[in-house]
């Protein structure tokens, strides 16, 4: 097996990661601070040792808000990520092994998903069904699911012919035992590493959705909400727009390097 060795850039990536996830997981038992307990005596705050990323107009401190939006909007991004796989796995490779009607219906229903841009999608999704973290995740999942569904489609119908899917096939393995034991971990390997280099975008999205108010809903904390609340004092308490933009910022960096680390790691050949 060939060795493969990272390089800087991609060793920054999953340095990043690792840090916003023990920031987000750790941070808890390192940060005492409450992200919902208000104090009006110590209202925008700049960074101290007390706050370590000052407060925000209500007292609050800002670096457990950051360690409390975190895990919204990661969690979002997984959420988002896990479902995107699991239609585009069962839809992809149904309209790759059955063919005819169901393949018809499939990638005419995706060619009408992909005519539409999917924040737009996602937008007028969370407008119909209200704002809310979970119908927030729902809008993303419907407006992505299609591109990466024709991927796993593609991916499926360029292996078919293989020898071994061949060979398979003339040993009398059934369709289910060809594709569970043939198809699907390659097919899986791919769509990972898709998925990964598509994190930032979800992570941006999500982030610009929740801006616009159509996510997480005062008073918890999530990163876009908490750039939209620092509109008003970008001026007078810049800290609460440099936080949560710093951890969009750094994270979206991590989840491109990463994903470009792993498209290397299984075939720096092919451009996904």
């Amino acid at each position: 097996m060939k060795s493969y060795y990272l390089q800087p850039l991609q060793v920054t990536g999953f340095s990043l990661l690792i840090l916003i996830l023990a920031l987000v997981f750790i941070g808890p038992l390192i940060v005492t601070h409450s992200p919902s307990e208000t104090d009006f005596s110590s209202k925008l705050k700049p960074p101290t040792t007390e706050h370590l990323l000052g407060t925000d107009q209500l007292g609050r401190d800002v670096m457990a808000r950051i360690i409390e939006g975190g895990k919204r909007s990661l969690g979002a991004v997984f959420l988002v990520t896990a479902g995107v796989m699991v239609i585009s796995v069962f839809l992809g490779l149904a309209a790759a092994m059955l063919g005819g009607m169901t393949d018809h219906l499939i990638t005419r229903t995706i060619d009408i998903i992909l005519a539409l841009p999917s924040l737009i999608f996602a937008l007028a999704v969370v407008g119909v069904l209200g704002p809310g973290f979970w119908n927030l995740v729902f809008a993303m999942v419907i407006s992505h699911w299609a591109s990466s569904t024709r991927l796993v489609r593609s991916f499926v119908l360029a292996s078919r012919n293989r020898p071994d899917i061949l060979a398979a096939r003339e040993a009398g393995l059934s369709d289910w035992r060809i594709v569970s034991g043939h198809l699907l971990p390659e097919v899986l390997s791919k769509l990972v590493v898709v998925m990964t280099l598509r994190l930032g975008d979800f992570i941006v999205s999500i982030s610009g959705l929740s801006f616009l108010g159509l996510g997480v809903q005062p008073p918890d904390a999530e990163w876009g909400a908490m750039l939209s609340q620092s509109r008003l004092f970008f001026d007078s308490a810049p800290w609460l727009f440099i936080a949560p933009a710093g951890a969009i910022l750094l994270t979206v960096i991590g989840a491109n390097l990463v994903g470009e680390s792993l498209r290397d790691m299984v075939d720096p050949n092919v451009q996904l």
